[in-house]
């Protein structure tokens, strides 16, 4: 039937009203990257730019990565870039201050450019860097992309992946179709931002283990391993595993996912497990052994709950400064005390209620970060705000000095002070309400989804204390209504000597020390080849003996040790951990037991000089201690809320 004459007139007059927002969308941005030459470390890419308009056009490549919190992407690493237009080559050139930003003048009939370039990968790798080797592969797509002006949420982009014969992959990005003849694989069109927040595990080794539904929602984890023998965890990690998803949920109340993929790739003997986080997927990190050395396991048991726990806190509710339109624009990091410390705390939670951890491992974990937290001399003149507003320039602290500079300690002193709201929301409801609440009202309310994909809900610290104040305990509660804004900043503003450790006691627990291993520090040390004795001596070695960290105002200082110098002899004998240790448990040695001194020879710098630590502790190992008649709120804060397989 042909409409009315009138309503043919107003259809056509509302087409003429919308204008270019009722035409056909644009074509997207077709990248192919080649990553067939992995073990060479270098990936081949190109990209086709769809009608571009006349004139100066100008492209980005990516400066900031999401969840790294710093400009970490290095143009340096760009190479080859040629810019094609109807078969003929055309001139670039860079903008002279902002290295990341290129710019060509496109002639006009131009249907497309073809702009081909490499991406040199780092051997060495870094957080959040590719992953490129022998065997596998982590693509994160922000290393490979240009992209023109506009909005990273607005750019389409159809991405292709290139991958030598016989390698399979894992992602949250959905297949177009089958896999090409040639092994390249087509995924459905995205979003840049999608795309970045995408990262796709691939090798030659990689196995996946289906964790099942949760929710409505499909959960695995990928392994990949430059060796197949690493792909196998034992069964009782997997049993825990398989019990995250539904921890999670029972913890937010809700999902912002289609689904979920942790991707776990392990590459190399050194460097501790790491991790970054993405919103449907989560790039997690370590060595080769890392599923079958027990110690290694025992490290990274909170690794995989705790970029999970992400995909609420930090992908979906995000601090509004840490929301940029593009990845060119520098990002604010004074909330990161909650999308990383309350993270580690959350994640820390779920470890122990998955069974990732048992209730005493999350016990020495909490008195581990306790006890380093109460050994920062930095404290005095570094209040933790500001430890997460210059985390931009502090991403790659170095070990040296880091108690007195302080690095990243909104981790682990944001944990402290979330444990602290866990526990006094407990107490001032007598039971009734929880930071569970918080989790379920703010970071797990409904939505949050999208036709375009996950949804980013941004937010300010002030939105932040009304949902603290909405699940306070009701005006009608025997406890006053506590002043949750003025609570959280006297922890964040403040200097002062000590540690935020008032959620340990409000919890039910203090941190004691003795000569007994704390599990956690002992399986730090044996995975990465350190000795740990800052509770004691005030000082970290590498098991070689050569001192990486020491803490002014502690033996090793005082008697004037610093990082770089190498302990060669303990009380005359030849330096090995085992006769350190010997030496510190026996109060120093040789009639050290009433001196208390141990003596070490040093060399620094082709120099040797001996040094005098007056110590009379002993070990000191730190651990938590039931405080008698007090109210157990950490065992059931660490306690299961899901049924085990749901």
């Amino acid at each position: 039937m042909r409409p009315a004459p009138a309503l043919a007139a107003l259809l056509a007059a509302v087409l003429l009203a919308l204008g270019p927002a009722a035409a056909a969308p644009a074509p997207p941005i077709t990248l192919v990257l080649d990553v067939r030459e992995a073990p060479r470390h270098i990936w081949h890419a190109r990209l086709t730019l769809p009608s571009p308009r006349r004139g100066l056009l100008t492209l980005h490549y990516p400066r900031w990565l999401p969840g790294a919190h710093a400009p970490v992407i290095p143009v340096v690493n760009l190479a080859g870039l040629v810019i094609r237009a109807n078969g003929a080559l055309l001139p670039w050139h860079r903008d002279e201050l902002d290295l990341h930003t290129l710019r060509v003048e496109v002639p006009s009939g131009v249907a497309a450019l073809e702009i081909e370039y490499d991406y040199l990968v780092p051997a060495g790798g870094g957080r959040g860097a590719a992953v490129s080797g022998e065997r596998m592969a982590l693509i994160d797509w922000a290393f490979a992309a240009l992209y023109p002006d506009g909005e990273a949420a607005t750019i389409q982009v159809a991405p292709r992946l290139r991958l030598p014969p016989g390698w399979s992959h894992a992602s949250a990005l959905v297949p177009a179709g089958s896999r090409e003849p040639d092994g390249e694989v087509v995924f459905a069109p995205v979003s840049l931002e999608r795309l970045v927040d995408s990262p796709v595990l691939a090798g030659a080794f990689l196995r996946r283990y289906d964790l099942g539904q949760a929710g409505g929602a499909a959960h695995e984890v990928a392994v990949a391993c430059a060796a197949e023998a690493g792909l196998f965890p034992p069964d009782e990690l997997v049993a825990a595993w398989r019990r995250l998803p539904g921890e999670a949920l029972a913890l937010f109340g809700a999902r912002h996912y289609g689904s979920y993929h942790f991707l776990l790739s392990l590459l190399g003997e050194g460097g501790r497990p790491t991790g970054l986080e993405h919103h449907e997927s989560s790039d997690n990190r370590g060595p080769a052994r890392l599923l079958a050395d027990e110690a290694l396991r025992r490290r990274s048991a909170g690794l995989l709950a705790h970029e999970f726990v992400h995909s609420w806190n930090g992908k979906y509710r995000r601090p509004a400064g840490l929301v940029a339109p593009d990845f060119q624009q520098p990002t604010r990091g004074d909330l990161l005390w909650v999308y990383e410390g309350l993270t580690s705390y959350l994640g820390e939670v779920l470890a122990a209620r998955a069974g990732l951890r048992t209730p005493a491992q999350s016990r020495e974990w909490l008195a581990l970060i306790a006890s380093d937290m109460e050994h920062r001399p930095g404290r005095a003149w570094r209040p933790l705000q500001d430890t997460a507003v210059a985390a931009a320039v502090g991403l790659d602290t170095p070990e040296e000095w880091a108690s007195w500079r302080r690095g990243h300690d909104y981790y682990p002193e944001g944990a402290l002070l979330w444990l602290e709201v866990d526990a006094l929301l407990r107490k001032d409801s007598g039971g009734q309400r929880a930071l569970d609440d918080l989790a379920r009202g703010f970071f797990g309310a409904p939505g949050g989804a999208s036709d375009g994909g996950p949804e980013v809900k941004p937010y300010r610290f002030e939105e932040l204390v009304a949902a603290l104040d909405a699940v306070s305990p009701p005006a009608a509660s025997p406890s006053p209504r506590r002043d949750w804004r003025r609570h959280l900043r006297e922890r964040l503003d403040a200097v002062g000597p000590h540690a935020p450790l008032a959620g340990l006691e409000a919890s039910g627990w203090r941190l004691v020390y003795s000569e007994q291993d704390n599990e956690v520090q002992q399986a730090v040390e044996a995975s990465g080849h350190t000795i740990g004795l800052r509770p004691s001596l005030g000082m970290t070695l590498k098991d070689d003996g050569t001192i990486v960290d020491v803490i002014p105002g502690m033996p090793a200082a005082r008697a004037g040790a610093g990082p770089g110098m190498k302990v060669r002899a303990v009380n005359g004998r030849r330096f090995s951990p085992e006769v350190l240790r010997g030496a510190l448990a026996a109060g120093g040695g040789r009639g050290a037991v009433a001196t208390g001194i141990i003596e070490l020879l040093v060399e620094s710098d082709e120099w040797f000089r001996a040094l005098r630590l007056e110590h009379r502790g002993g070990v000191r190992q730190p651990h938590l201690e039931r405080i008698g008649g007090a109210p157990d709120l950490l065992t059931a804060i660490l306690a299961p809320r899901a049924l085990a397989g749901k």
